[in-house]
């Protein structure tokens, strides 16, 4: 029977999604949204807090896991190698391994490890390098399938950073911001990572790309350089919806966060926090630099408010944890000075990772800040995006070129 090539591309889009429910198999969880749907947390913490159920050790770069059964995928770099490795969830012991020549020399920050957390779809893994190297292994074993060199095939651009936008897989199609002079979007074959379009002059962010459904077909929504877009995955037609960034030194990392027909874009750099409707263009329904401006953290959305991280890391203020109406964009409540931390939802309870390695529990209540429980589990830096699955908390640790990988159990 042949299907028509739209409802072919959605058929396939559903089939990766419901393979994956209760896993955490790219970045920010299932659905791109820090939503761990399914997952249990205990209400109360040991008196003695928390202890890792194993450490794994990690070389350099603050890519954070992927979850999927049990294996945990983890992708770092040790001297000139970059390489993603499959451990045991439930016992931190190596499964696979497999290692790509890495050729990145670093940028403001000295790390040289890469920053896109691995995407698993199906039986395959894409893991995208830190000088935009994407290559894809298998989920069984981690034997190569294919690798591409886009950055050097498309003049991309490495930035502040190096690439750190984690591509998108949509049905037969991996999408990625290379922000190259040749090309500044590129969409490659799943099954072959043979190009399939490139186009655009669109430079490149931190911000990951998510999925969205217009007029019934799925899209990638992008957070470019200067821009947000609406991107067919089959054709590579882009349609703009609202400029967002700021020239000069200024950085989008935070992913568009997608909710009841809108998105939420946040930045800080003086670049306004906005809802807009998903559409091209986009109606704004509100924007506000002094509500809830994230310098990479993504907040998390739950039954009509935000909950997220105000301001910058390198500010020498600590982040505040903030609480605002999503349709108004007006402040609830705040918790000032509760620093940087990464957000997971899971049922009613937000599942805070401070930087400084401490875990807190709190109630997602829009009304106040009630904080449940609190522990640490670590004494280095925990930047990465973590993984909630299956009751454990997973992260990586990035401590002057090496770290580790954590698990703690949190969760039923």
């Amino acid at each position: 029977m042949l299907i028509p090539r739209g409802l072919s591309l959605l058929f396939l889009l559903l089939i990766a999604t419901a393979s994956l429910a209760g896993d955490w198999p790219q970045i920010l969880g299932p659905n791109r949204d820090g939503h761990a749907d399914g997952e249990k947390l205990s209400d109360k913490w040991p008196a003695a807090g928390l202890k890792p159920e194993w450490t794994y050790p990690l070389g350099s770069g603050y890519a954070g896991p992927a979850v999927v059964g049990k294996q945990v995928i983890v992708f770092h770099r040790k001297e000139d190698e970059e390489i993603v490795e499959s451990v045991d969830l439930a016992t931190g012991k190596l499964i696979w391994r497999t290692a790509f020549l890495a050729t990145y020399r670093g940028g403001i920050d000295s790390d040289t490890g890469p920053r896109c957390v691995p995407v698993v779809v199906g039986d395959s893994v894409y893991v995208f390098g830190a000088a935009g190297d994407l290559h894809c292994v298998a989920l069984k074993n981690g034997a190569e399938r294919w690798s591409r060199s886009l950055f050097a095939d498309y003049a991309g651009d490495e930035n502040y950073f190096g690439a750190g936008s984690t591509p998108l897989v949509i049905g037969d199609r991996v999408i990625c911001n290379v922000g190259g002079r040749k090309a500044g979007l590129v969409g490659v074959d799943a099954k072959t990572g043979k190009t399939v379009w490139q186009g655009t002059d669109e430079g490149t962010s931190y911000a990951s790309p998510t999925i969205v459904t217009v007029a019934g077909k799925p899209q990638a929504l992008f957070v470019t350089r200067l821009n947000a877009l609406l991107v067919d995955p089959v054709t590579g037609t882009t349609s703009k919806m609202l400029s967002f960034g700021a020239r000069g030194p200024t950085v989008n990392a935070a992913t568009p966060l997608v909710f009841d027909g809108t998105v939420f874009l946040t930045a800080s750099y003086n670049i306004e926090a906005v809802l807009a409707t998903v559409q091209s263009p986009a109606e704004v329904r509100w924007h506000n630099g002094d509500v809830l401006s994230s310098q990479y953290v993504t907040p998390v959305y739950h039954k009509g408010y935000l909950y997220g991280i105000h301001g910058r890391e390198d500010s020498g203020t600590p982040g505040a944890l903030r609480c605002i109406e999503a349709k108004t964009g007006k402040l609830a409540w705040e918790k000032p000075g509760f620093g940087i931390a990464h957000i997971i939802l899971a049922g009613d309870q937000l599942l805070l990772a401070k930087l400084t390695g401490e875990l807190v529990l709190a109630a997602a209540d829009n009304t106040t800040y009630r904080e449940l429980a609190r522990a640490s589990f670590t004494t280095n830096k925990t930047r990465a995006i973590p993984a909630l699955s299956q009751g454990r908390f997973v992260t990586r640790t990035t401590e002057n070129g090496q770290g580790k990988l954590i698990s703690v159990k949190v969760g039923e």
